[in-house]
């Protein structure tokens, strides 16, 4: 018999094993909390740290992986990985956290693999001492491993806000995270300045990203005050270079973070295979022990600037850094900007000090007690022998004592097992002196713990000493757009005819005239079509029109070279379009001497200037680029008075001279009145008369506008959509 089936709800399915999974991600792996760590991080170096790795000689790391999967069971492979990005060897952190020995691969290369962790060797760096300092002393809270064998702390208490010190990046589901890192020592002055003045400037002391790539930071003020102040936005990374004149060869020797030797060499090798680079001979990846290098050797008459200025805007060697600041605070992840992150980083190490204050104040309490009970003892030495000689059970030592001097049962015990040999005024003397200076640091420690102040204090002078010992001058310079100006040459841009394609869906190619007669049917996702196709030169500028009345301006350049076997580029994607926006129109400016007819669905028409649309600046877009009253039926560009045709929904048309519209200077024009239409009618579109099969146009002109236009006959039509249904 067939066997039933139970309905299940989708959202029953996503709330009882979906949603379980998704807070485990976010929670327990992908994005890093207040101390900079992941769990993975955190249970690797806790792992070590428990080892005596911190003192002690390295050892393989394959016996450190092997020890942490008592606290991470995800398997061997994925804590090495762990360790390898933690390494010194690999150079992913401008303060590495696992003293390596052995290859340990590098960050700057996919090809330069690490080796297998039974040869490698591994110990923690000195500055973890920075973050265990004091984590005995009940800092941190600390829960049970995965099979409840021993206790792990759920956060390191770092002396210093190593969330920003350490680049970190996590996928987790719905979310990501992408920390930048920061220079030690303006970390630490930075905070320090904070804890003094909430108010300060934080770009006057942390001035930009620093990373351990080295290469430029191109200086973004803007940008940079958008990322400190909401967490989100991103910044530009460029490597650097040197140029040996005897030789005739460029050796790039710092690249960006966010690439690799291997990428930068592989493109630009594609642009040599393309033609693009005439200038250059050969180009070699010289990268070994002693570093990054990357080689080009360049022909006799090649200019340097100017091949480099090609390079840096084609290449990865100039790459941008997205920064989503995410993290983890109190199991809740919260996107903050540095002013935010420090904040919270004081605070929580505000808690982990008090914690430690409290923790040692309770012993030194413990110790006073237990003198205090001693101190008695000094009164009368024969009289607690005499009670300890005269017992005769062994069981009635201790109450005894607690009779014969009125001290309680933890007293007692300490008196109790004093050496026989330390059971004299001297030895007793000593511990009791203690008890003044033991009233001090008791009164002390009270006092910092009922002062704000004072905790905060202790945090500076930790950080001060942190900066002092750790510090190292800047890995990335920064490179000022003053500076920029002055040395950076525009592009060449090679000068050939093409011919553009735009499809309805926004699907854009640029096709050398020799490709076009060599290709056959040009290629369109089902259900797409050709919009619009003209002939262009690669020197061009383009103007993208959108249906959100906005106007994307780029370079035919910008694009490479297609075929009509391919499907292109695809524009809102390219051009970096709004969600929900769409592409409408493609307009060649040429040199912005002639003017654009928007027709719009209401049946007016605005002629605008193209000059309107020429900017001074690098502006990729222009809002109001039209107006928004009215859908938008079509877009014609002009450099000449011609005849444009109208065609209505109903199946009318009506045919008009451009002369008789007057051109508005600006953008956002209504236009006039030009086609009369009849309730719930639209324009449905309009071209050149030259474009259309209409034999007879004096038909559908009128001698005074507004007005209805035609009824378009078959034989005019040409194209079936004119047609009323």
């Amino acid at each position: 018999m067939p066997q039933k089936t139970q309905d299940i709800k989708i959202t029953s399915v996503l709330e009882e094993n979906f949603m379980p999974y998704a807070m485990s991600v976010i929670v327990s792996r992908s994005i890093p909390e207040i101390d900079g760590l992941k769990p993975a991080h955190r249970k690797l170096l806790y792992t070590m740290y428990k080892m005596g790795l911190l003192t002690g000689p390295r050892t393989k790391s394959a016996n450190i992986v092997g020890q942490t999967m008592r606290l991470n069971p995800h398997g061997d492979a994925a804590i090495y990985e762990t360790m390898v990005r933690l390494a010194r060897g690999n150079e992913s952190l401008l303060h590495p956290l696992v003293d390596s020995k052995g290859n340990f691969g590098k960050v700057y290369s996919r090809f330069m693999a690490y080796a297998a962790s039974r040869y490698t060797e591994a110990k923690l760096d000195p500055i973890c001492a920075e973050l265990f300092r004091d984590i005995d002393e009940d800092t941190v809270d600390f829960v049970d491993n995965y099979d409840g064998t021993m206790k792990e702390p759920t956060l390191l208490p770092t002396t210093f806000p190593n969330i920003l010190l350490s680049p970190n990046t996590g996928i987790a589901v719905g979310m990501a995270s992408s920390i930048c890192s920061f220079n030690l020592r303006e970390l630490c002055e930075t905070t320090v300045a904070l804890i003094k003045d909430p108010d300060h400037d934080i770009l006057s002391t942390l001035k930009a990203p620093d990373f351990p790539t080295g290469g430029y930071l191109i200086y973004d003020k803007k940008a940079l005050s958008e990322i400190y102040e909401t967490g989100k936005g991103s910044f530009r990374l460029r490597a650097k270079w040197k140029y040996d004149k005897k030789q005739s060869l460029i050796e790039i020797t710092e690249i960006p973070y966010t690439t690799s030797v291997e990428a930068i060499k592989d493109k630009i090798v594609e642009l040599f295979k393309a033609g693009r680079l005439k200038e250059i001979n050969d180009v070699r990846d010289e990268t070994d022990k002693t570093g990054l290098k990357l080689t080009i050797d360049l022909k006799r008459s090649a200019d340097p600037d100017k091949l480099m200025s090609l390079l840096v805007s084609s290449t990865p060697l100039e790459e941008s850094f997205p920064a989503n600041f995410n993290v983890l605070i109190a199991s809740t992840p919260r996107i903050m900007g540095v002013r935010e992150i420090l904040t919270e980083w004081t605070s929580w190490r505000s808690e982990c000090v008090a914690r430690r204050v409290y923790f040692n104040l309770e012993k030194m309490k413990e110790r006073r007690h237990l003198l205090k009970g001693l101190e008695k003892i000094l009164l009368d030495i024969d009289k607690a022998i005499r009670i300890i000689r005269e017992t005769e059970e062994e069981a009635e030592v201790i109450p005894n004592l607690m009779i014969g001097f009125r001290i309680d049962e933890v007293q007692a015990n300490y008196i109790a097992d004093i050496r026989l040999r330390n059971i004299n005024k001297e030895y007793i003397l000593k511990r009791t002196s203690e008890l003044e200076e033991l009233e001090k640091d008791i009164a002390e420690s009270e006092d910092i713990l009922r002062s704000k102040k004072k905790i905060q204090k202790i945090i500076i002078k930790e950080l001060e000493d942190v900066a002092k010992k750790y510090g190292k001058d800047r890995m990335t310079e920064i490179l000022y757009e003053d500076t920029m100006e002055k040395t950076e040459l525009s592009r060449e841009v090679p000068d050939y005819p093409c011919t553009l394609f735009l499809s309805r869906s926004g699907y854009f190619k640029k096709i050398t005239p020799q490709s076009l007669r060599m290709s056959g049917e040009q290629k369109f996702k089902e259900g797409d079509s050709l919009l619009a196709s003209f002939e262009s030169n690669n020197k061009n500028e383009l103007l993208v029109f959108s249906d959100k009345a906005q106007v994307y301006k780029t370079a035919v350049s910008a694009f490479e070279d297609s075929k009509a076997s391919l499907l292109g580029d695809f524009l809102p994607q390219t051009l970096g379009m709004d969600p929900g926006e769409s592409t409408f129109a493609m307009v060649d400016p040429l040199d912005y001497k002639g003017f654009l007819l928007f027709v719009f669905e209401n049946g007016k028409v605005a002629r605008v200037d193209l000059s309107a649309y020429q900017t001074k600046t690098n502006r990729r877009r222009l809002t109001g680029a039209y107006s928004a009253k009215s859908p938008l039926a079509a877009v014609i560009a002009l450099t000449g008075e011609a005849e444009v045709v109208l065609f209505s929904a109903s199946g009318r048309a009506l045919s008009v001279k451009s002369s008789l519209l007057s051109s508005k200077p600006t953008r956002d024009s209504q236009g006039v009145q030009v086609m009369k239409l009849k309730k719930g009618d639209t324009v449905a579109s309009a071209r050149l008369l030259s474009g259309t099969s209409i034999k007879e146009p004096g038909r559908y002109r009128s001698r005074t506008l507004p007005a209805l236009g035609a009824v378009l006959r078959p034989q005019d039509a040409g194209d079936p959509s004119f047609l009323p249904e």
